[in-house]
């Protein structure tokens, strides 16, 4: 089937290299010098604006504007593996910085591990999936390789507080958020707390996550926690629709706590799980921000992530539609005013559901990257992965230009659906396997970030089906 499908992709147009985003109109050597930090598709001169003040200090003497070239660090790890990789390699080469890359047995033959200027094999004693979550031996490696900083992506370590808290205590910089944030948002019954507390509306359900199915029942049998079936089961920990399933009734949920807890501690190491009122045919909004660290927010407007299966989103799209105005400022309201109470720092995703009545509820915050940032980068033009490396080398949003009052309006609309490698004549399993042939659509508005597909490519059965997500604007 992968074969298949990779001739199917051949009908496509030329391909296109890992990452690369639509085609840089020709710019003066002024604009150049800001080059680094423009978005591809945005007209420059706006962007030249929000990134003035971190480029260009204030005049010296003689009159001039000097431009910076200080590196924000020396070197940086990208603690992950195929697109995420890669976007993170881009982003640190766009700022001048030398990049480093891990791998683990398995992938040393992927193209993340080429795309970095420095690339180091992982521990051969560990699973394909443990070598990636080998805390102490990428923070050894860090070490003995001048590593400054370290960019998890999202999912493997990307919410891990004993990560980030490893790497700061060994003077690394985690770019991402702060250890008391990822304590906070990781656990999604204490993000819930904070919503709580801050008055952000939420969907019934435990203030606590279950360790026993036993515990689960008991809980839901309450009358008096008002949350009878049908119900969510969800993963105290982590995201990417893993650990999710809803639960009918009684008679289900021995099966589905069990499935999704299982699922919970195989990607996240812990398999707690707690329960929510399933809200039926909801839209799935999320709103992006950047923070900095002193409590200073900003939203770079919404996503409708919808289109989803088995609670994994699969097209993405920005800005949301048909929503209505107030709802809309709501969802940015509450989505700064939760981070700004943690003094969040980097990006980070607010997560609601909105009901057929334009109704919202917070779901979870998710404290990293998202696949789908791309969407918001098209229409905003802000590279949200190299924000998160300057925000980490000590930059406000202010110094940046990206005040709320800056940050410019959407311009057009973008959608971004992902390739994989998965088999609809078995439900969608993932496949593996050589590709032949893998040929990229190319062209005015389309966007490509790829990592593991590549004519002669070898897919295992180890790791996420991605291979490539294609964002298209107009």
């Amino acid at each position: 089937m992968l074969r298949n499908t990779a001739r199917q992709l051949g009908r496509r147009a030329s391909v296109a290299k890992a990452g690369r985003g639509l085609a840089r109109p020709r710019m003066t050597p002024a604009a150049s010098v800001l080059a680094p930090f423009l978005c591809p598709g945005y007209p420059i001169e706006m962007q030249q604006a929000q990134f003035a003040t971190a480029a260009a200090p204030k005049s010296n003497s003689s009159g001039a504007i000097p431009v910076s070239t200080e590196k924000p660090f020396k070197k940086i790890l990208a603690a992950n593996r195929g697109e995420i990789a890669t976007r993170i390699m881009r982003a640190s080469a766009e700022l001048g910085i030398p990049s480093a890359g891990i791998y683990s047995h398995e992938d040393r033959f992927t193209q993340h591990r080429y795309k970095a200027d420095q690339a180091f094999e992982l521990n051969r004693s560990k699973s394909p999936v443990a070598a990636y979550l080998d805390i102490e031996f990428i923070v050894d490696l860090c070490k003995k390789n001048g590593v400054e900083a370290v960019h998890p992506g999202y999912g493997f370590l990307s919410e891990n507080e004993k990560f980030a808290d490893a790497l700061e205590k060994n003077g690394i910089a985690f770019i991402g958020p702060t250890v008391d944030n990822l304590r906070t948002f990781g656990d999604k019954t204490s993000a819930k707390n904070l919503a709580i507390a801050m008055g952000v509306p939420v969907i019934g359900g435990s203030d606590h996550a279950f360790k026993t199915i036993a515990d689960a029942r008991e809980w839901i049998a309450d009358p008096s926690n008002d949350c009878g079936y049908p119900v969510i089961v969800k993963a105290a920990m982590g995201g990417g629709g893993r650990g999710i399933r809803v639960v009918p009734n009684e008679s289900d949920l021995e099966a589905m706590f069990t499935q999704a807890s299982n699922e919970a501690l195989t990607a996240f190491g812990d398999g707690r799980c707690f329960v929510e009122k399933y809200v039926e045919t909801p839209r799935h909004i999320e709103v992006q921000c950047l923070g900095d660290g002193t409590g200073s927010v900003v939203h770079l407007y919404d996503r409708d992530c919808s289109v989803q299966r088995r609670h994994q989103k699969v097209v993405e799209t920005a800005p949301a539609q048909g929503l209505r105005p107030d709802t809309r400022q709501s969802l940015f309201d509450d989505a700064c005013r939760l981070l700004s109470a943690n003094k969040y720092r980097a990006a980070g995703t607010v997560e609601f559901l909105v009901d057929k009545r334009g109704d919202h509820y917070f779901m979870e915050v998710n404290p990293r990257v998202q696949v789908e940032h791309t969407v918001t980068e098209e229409i905003t033009g802000i590279d949200i992965v190299q924000s998160q490396i300057l925000i980490a080398s000590g930059k406000t949003l202010s110094e940046l230009g990206l005040t709320q009052d800056q940050i410019p309006e959407p311009m057009g609309y973008a959608m971004q659906v992902r390739v994989t490698t998965e088999d609809p004549a078995h439900d969608f399993r993932p496949d593996t396997g050589t590709i032949d042939v893998f040929r990229m659509p190319a062209g005015f508005g389309i966007r490509l970030d790829d990592g593991p597909g590549f004519p002669g490519a070898h897919i295992t059965p180890h790791y996420d089906s991605l291979l490539v997500k294609i964002t298209a604007k107009a």
